[in-house]
């Protein structure tokens, strides 16, 4: 009877699992919380919201042109054209988004990929692919991104590679870090040394081991990405109107900033709110994950 009274006490004293560890950690941290709740709310705004608005993104109507926000049927007031800034924010925002996680998805395998491989074999192998990795580093992001948009046409598809091949070097030379120190732990060593081979190892045994940080990694990379879409898109090289991007809808504005700023205001509040959530979210994982970090 003693035993068992031992064992339930020891069970009600145990510690609890990672994963609630993790998620506790992370409700804790309040921008991280209050910036998934905004990422939440913009996911649900630019690809449900368009549905719920009697007006299209497209739809002209120059009777209504330069509408100020809430001075009638349209909330946000309207563009030079008497388009709906809501309905363009929400299309804009599906647009921006979306580049920036099919970005981030693309660039967190390539990086990841090549990071393991560098990581694991190391030698010339790694010494090769990491110095790839620093050359296209060298290259300043914003104006290698402008000099690949010049060669290509401008489109949804195209958008997202471009950033992506911007966007992954970053991942890889975090991934490499990661492996070359778990590549010498003894489950990694025992593993070897039982036989299983090198892509076993990696993806068995020492990618799972350094996922935490390429959740983060992956985290502040949309935020990444769709900044840089913005850019290439203020700039005029990214996506081409009558489409919306927040980026297309700042470089239409700059001529208005004076007689309409809430044509600039907008997007450009939209932008500062997704990248600030994503770097906040990217930060309360990183803290969530490493038990080291213990937010009180």
């Amino acid at each position: 009877m003693a035993t068992m009274q031992t064992l339930l006490d020891d069970t009600a004293l145990a510690p609890p699992p990672a994963e609630n560890a993790a998620w506790r950690r992370f409700r804790r941290h309040k921008l991280a919380m209050a910036g998934a709740v905004t990422i939440i709310l913009l996911f649900l705004g630019s690809f449900f919201g368009p549905y719920l608005l009697p007006f299209d993104d497209t739809r002209i109507d120059v009777m209504h042109r330069f509408a100020w926000p809430l001075s009638g049927a349209h909330w946000l007031g309207t563009d030079e054209l008497g388009r709906d800034i809501l309905a363009r924010l929400m299309m804009g925002g599906r647009i921006s988004l979306s580049i920036g996680f099919m970005a981030m998805v693309i660039a967190v395998v390539a990086g990841t990929t090549i990071g393991t491989v560098a990581g694991y074999y190391g030698g010339i192998i790694g010494s090769l692919l990491m110095r790839f990795v620093d050359a296209v580093l060298c290259f300043p992001t914003i104006f290698l991104l402008l000099a690949l948009a010049a060669l290509v046409e401008p489109s949804l598809v195209s958008m997202t590679l471009l950033v992506a091949a911007t966007a992954w070097m970053n991942v890889a030379r975090i991934v490499e870090g990661q492996i070359r120190s778990l590549r010498e732990q003894d489950y990694a060593v025992a593993a070897k040394a039982m036989g299983a081979s090198d892509w076993r190892v990696m993806l068995r045994s020492l990618l799972p081991n350094a996922m935490a940080a390429i959740v983060v990694a992956a985290t502040l990379n949309v935020a990444k990405a769709i900044l840089l879409e913005s850019y290439v898109s203020f700039l005029g090289y990214g996506i081409q109107p009558p489409v919306a991007s927040w980026g297309n809808m700042l470089n239409n504005a700059q001529i208005y900033l004076t007689s309409a700023p809430w044509l600039a205001i907008l997007p450009g509040l939209a932008i500062t709110l997704a990248v600030t959530s994503f770097n906040f979210v990217g930060d309360g994982l990183r803290d969530a994950l490493d038990p080291r970090m213990d937010i009180r």
